[in-house]
């Protein structure tokens, strides 16, 4: 063993103790180690020496050497290449206590370590086969490899290659790597300090950033790293802001501070965040209880704030509906808003499209009028359409279908919207597969297509209309650190939330929640009283694993023979 020593180099410029963004290198106790080996696999964990170096904010605060007697002679070649001979490692120690006692120096290093090594993998390698041998739990401390950070950092301008040698001799370091396990260590020293120096100038000052630095970062985007600066280790939303305070971006995250980092690192390659970054002159958090209220905040912010690197849609209200018409004679609509009519509604739909979609695979099931204008009590027109030559309307314009007779069919389309699309599902189900063994595939996926989009508005409107119509549901989920996470959700919007902590009585946070949440008036219904986006993330929440329902006003519930059940059939 040797004493310490003390380096000349000043690592506090590089890295403050106590950085907001990770570990700060001032603080991390960096073991540089080095092995000797007898050149066979790791599997024989064939060590010859082991030697170690210590550093911490930029001191050599401990180091540690030993032969070890492999148990097999020493080939030639390694002995002309290290200088170790058969010999010199006759006497040493066994692998069974060298690496035992490497260990121990490791551990008295305290919790904040981390390795290093020139070409880690080799070392590591042999380090972890060793301890599999012995049956020993190897240390699984973070890994900096110097080779890496060389390649990155020192161009074939500077350096021929990234040997230990070649880098030691061009930082200028105090020992000439020699194969020799300690001397090689010494020099990953002053190899490692350099290398820190120098993205230190980048604005790396965190072990996590260290090890994942790339050239793959470009310099304006990394030094922006400083907007993370003081945001809080929370669960919440968070928005990129412009200099004139315009959203850039809004994100969702159950660590705040640690997801904002990682735009400024090699983790992130879309280059559409790179250029939000680079724009990007704060963040704001927005600090949320749990990580429901959270999402829901997001996709709020993303409706009211339109950041435009967002790709979810920013006109989240932009919705289209299918309506089955209140008139003497129903028929279906495609419309963009909701009114108090009674009529019923199918979607909503992201886009018109859709819900064209939806309209033709109801149209296919039945025998709906598909003229626009308004038809009297008892209409008498001359002439029917070509729809009645084709089957698919009974020409009640002209009389020759009663509205008794017409009614019926409405009812059966009814039912298929509203609790069981059966009527709808099996015969499109039938043609597309007819299609298919026709070898017809483009008629199959047309007809797919309108099945998918009807599936998917019916199943929405199922499970969404009763959530809208529902005056109050008060529901909790146990907490990840204990207690309860309580919520009230008015009509299909969150209305206010809490955490009751571990160990006390919920109903008072209960009741308090139902006290102070947000009043919500009834919507015209089936349309919630919130983004559509909110009220199905709540919908989801609400029918998950081990959410229990504390309190329902209204009639909150599902069709059980519903469109939920085709879930296969849904697409979007």
């Amino acid at each position: 063993m040797r004493k310490p020593v003390q380096s000349t180099l000043d690592l506090d410029g590089a890295a403050g103790p106590g950085s907001a963004l990770g570990t700060s290198l001032a603080s991390v106790t960096f073991v540089v180690v080095d092995l000797e080996t007898t050149g066979g696999p790791p599997s024989e964990a064939g060590i010859t020496e082991i030697g170690a170096v210590a550093v911490r904010g930029g001191e050599v605060v401990g180091e540690f050497q030993t032969l070890v007697n492999p148990g097999h002679p020493v080939p030639a070649f390694i002995t002309a290449l290290t200088g170790i001979s058969s010999a010199m490692v006759a006497g040493a120690p066994r692998l069974a206590v060298a690496l035992p006692a490497f260990l121990d120096f490791v551990r008295a290093q305290g919790p904040v370590t981390a390795w290093v090594a020139h070409n880690a993998s080799y070392d590591m390698s042999f380090l972890r086969a060793g301890c599999a041998l012995l049956e020993m739990h190897f240390p699984d401390h973070p890994v900096v490899d110097t080779v890496h950070l060389a390649r990155q950092l020192f161009g074939r301008d500077e350096v021929r290659n990234h040997r230990l040698a070649t880098l030691a001799a061009h930082v200028g370091s105090r020992t000439l790597p020699d194969h020799r396990a300690l001397h090689d260590a010494r020099a990953t020293v002053d190899v490692l300090h350099a290398l820190i120096a120098r993205v230190g100038n980048l604005g790396v000052s965190t072990l996590e950033e260290l090890r994942g630095y790339s050239r793959r970062v470009p310099t304006d985007v990394r030094r922006k790293r400083t907007l993370a600066d003081g945001l809080p280790s929370a669960p919440g939303a968070y928005v990129f802001r412009d200099a004139e305070g315009s959203a850039l971006y809004v994100g969702t995250s159950r660590d705040i501070r640690r997801r904002v980092t990682t735009y400024f690192t090699a983790g992130e390659r879309r280059a559409r965040m790179a250029q939000m970054v680079r724009l990007a002159a704060s963040v704001t958090p927005v600090v949320c209880a749990t990580d429901l209220e959270a999402r829901v905040r997001e996709v709020r912010l993303i409706a009211s704030e339109h950041p435009r690197y967002n790709r979810r849609s920013t006109r989240a209200n932009a919705l289209t509906w299918l309506k089955l018409t209140q008139e003497h004679f129903p028929r279906l609509s495609v419309v963009s808003t909701v009114r108090g009519d009674a009529a019923d509604y199918l979607g909503p739909f992201r886009s018109r499209r859709r819900a064209m979609e939806a309209m033709e695979a109801l149209h296919t099931a039945f025998r709906l009028r598909q003229c626009t204008q308004s038809l009297p009590s008892a209409p008498r027109r001359p002439t029917a359409c070509v729809l009645l030559e084709l089957g698919s309307c009974g020409a009640p314009c002209t009389g020759a279908q009663s509205k008794e007779d017409y009614a019926r069919i409405v009812l059966s389309a009814r039912e298929a919207i509203r609790a069981d699309p059966a009527a709808v599902v099996d015969p499109l189900r039938a043609r597309m597969r007819e299609l298919a063994h026709e070898e017809r595939f483009e008629e199959a996926g047309v007809v797919r297509d309108r099945l998918s989009a009807f599936v998917g508005g019916a199943t929405r409107i199922q499970r969404l209309g009763p959530l809208a119509s529902s005056p109050q549901i008060v529901a909790a989920a146990r907490h990840s650190a204990g207690g309860w996470e309580l919520f009230c959700i008015r009509h299909g919007r969150l209305a206010g939330s809490s955490v009751a902590p571990r160990g006390a009585d919920p109903m008072p946070f209960v009741a308090a929640l139902v006290a102070s949440a947000e009043h919500v008036p009834a919507p015209v219904g089936p349309a919630p009283a919130a983004i559509v986006e909110e009220t199905e993330i709540l919908a989801r929440w609400l029918e998950s694993p081990g959410v229990r329902l504390v309190e329902v006003t209204g009639d909150w519930s599902c069709p059980v023979r519903g469109a939920a059940a085709y879930d296969d059939l849904r697409a979007g």
